[in-house]
């Protein structure tokens, strides 16, 4: 149950889980999970919260699904969008597949399919069936393949039907993101509403691709730097869950390096490795190498990672909330070996 001090800090709001995470200063950080492939498909809403099992497209490739991840051990992110009034197209259904280019990268390779509503499933099998070897019909696709590897895609959580917190908070930042920044960028930047992709405490939540970067807690104020790029990193670190390219420990130790680093960090092809753990989780020692496309600049850091605490944080929004403690880190030791 919610403390008297977090209902006095939150009064009537503290039904959302988001607000007690924000309010007991939840460090952001190590909440991305590590992704390889994102599948990405335009679905109308409303989505309500079993739309996996109940849409009829993606239940026809359910089970090829889960043999990729079960047997295959498919590391393999399938997510929404809703269809937009301006990108999207009346009887056509838009299919992002983003998949990790190589060992070391610094963001992930996008392939964009806008086809008929009547080939969607056929298309979802293709893709599928390409990532465990199988035979497939990609090829068949390729007219309806889109050019657009160079566009930016914000993603917006705004799933309220999983958690309030995405409604009530995702919304109107999806929108604002919308209408002051995808509607000037000359067709350069698209701002999408998607399903829950995990961490309604973190509501408003968002997706950077094609750099796989997970934002939260995200304000109005913010935005123009995460869009634009253009003022200090280190404004940024309270708002960062992570880069969805290294695993909990590794992104804690990626972002201390790119707040030294500065923004041509986002340049760098990197990779990272465990070192040692402790069973619990309570440290670990990590490894992330790193290089620029050209070479120019190459080398590796080493970090270890430590408890410092704990917070009490919500899981998901209620009346009356359920409250448990997270472990928080910091980066005792970060050092440049190479």
């Amino acid at each position: 149950m919610p403390t008297q001090h977090v209902k006095e800090l939150l009064g009537i709001n503290c039904r959302f889980c988001s607000l007690v995470s924000k309010a007991n200063g939840e460090d952001l950080i190590g909440t991305a999970g590590i992704c390889e492939h994102w599948l990405i498909m335009e679905v109308p809403q409303p989505w309500p919260q079993e739309i996996f099992q109940e849409n009829p497209i993606i239940k026809s490739v359910i089970d090829l699904f889960q043999e990729l991840i079960i047997q295959h051990k498919v590391n393999l992110k399938p997510m929404l969008i809703a269809p937009d009034r301006e990108y999207s197209h009346a009887g056509f259904t838009r299919i992002f597949y983003y998949y990790r280019p190589g060992k070391l990268f610094s963001q992930f390779e996008k392939q964009e399919f806008v086809v008929p509503e009547s080939k969607a499933a056929d298309l979802l099998t293709a893709i599928l069936q390409q990532l465990i070897q199988q035979p497939n019909n990609l090829s068949q696709f390729q007219q309806y393949q889109q050019q657009t590897s160079e566009i930016r895609e914000l993603m917006v959580c705004t799933h309220a039907q999983v958690d309030l917190a995405c409604g009530r908070f995702g919304t109107p930042l999806y929108r604002q993101l919308r209408k002051e920044y995808a509607a000037v960028s000359h067709g350069k930047l698209r701002v999408w509403q998607t399903n829950h992709f995990g961490g309604h405490q973190f509501a408003p939540t968002l997706i950077d691709l094609p750099q796989g970067s997970i934002w939260g807690h995200l304000e109005s104020g913010i935005l123009d730097l995460l869009v634009q790029r253009n003022g200090s990193v280190d404004d940024l670190r309270q708002f960062y869950r992570g880069w969805t390219g290294l695993n909990k420990f590794e992104q804690i130790a990626e972002r201390e390096i790119w707040m030294q680093f500065g923004w041509n960090w986002l340049n760098c092809l990197k990779a990272g490795k465990i070192l040692a753990m402790e069973k619990d989780g309570d440290w670990a020692e990590v490894r992330i190498d790193f290089t620029l496309s050209d070479g120019s600049i190459s080398g590796a850091y080493e970090a270890r990672i430590e408890v410092c605490g704990e917070v009490m944080s919500a899981f998901n929004s209620a009346k009356e909330m359920e409250l448990e403690a997270v472990k928080q880190y910091r980066v005792s030791r970060l050092v440049k070996v190479e």
